[in-house]
């Protein structure tokens, strides 16, 4: 039935204006969108629609991520915007935060200023 409809994304924010910086200064996505309750942007296509929240749920996982060509430049590029990478406790990730997951796919996760868990994936 929503085979043919487009996705919304959307993730919460405590504070719209430090997560319109990032997501707009740091991530580079074309803003299309912004009031009181949310900021919404263009993320290749897909509706991201960062809506304000009194307080951010953390639920430890993965709340939004990126298919890329070659995470390795990705996590470069990033790392020099100062986004920091996840590490996590028994996960042998290389020396940029990268894991190889059994199928050979490459995964590096970081969070927005919210706390929000994001993905970077490059697919085998």
């Amino acid at each position: 039935m929503l085979n043919g409809a487009e996705v919304i994304a959307f993730a919460a924010s405590a504070d719209l204006r430090r997560a319109r910086a990032f997501y707009e200064q740091v991530l580079d996505l074309r803003v299309i969108g912004h009031n009181d309750f949310a900021c919404v942007f263009d993320a290749n296509g897909t509706m991201l629609r960062v809506t304000a929240v009194a307080e951010v749920a953390r639920p430890g996982y993965t709340v939004l991520g990126w298919r890329v060509a070659d995470i390795a430049a990705t996590v470069r590029g990033l790392t020099g915007r100062g986004v920091a990478f996840l590490r996590y406790d028994g996960m042998d990730q290389d020396e940029n935060g990268v894991w190889t997951t059994p199928g050979g796919d490459k995964v590096a996760w970081f969070a927005d200023p919210d706390g929000n868990v994001l993905s970077l994936t490059q697919f085998a």
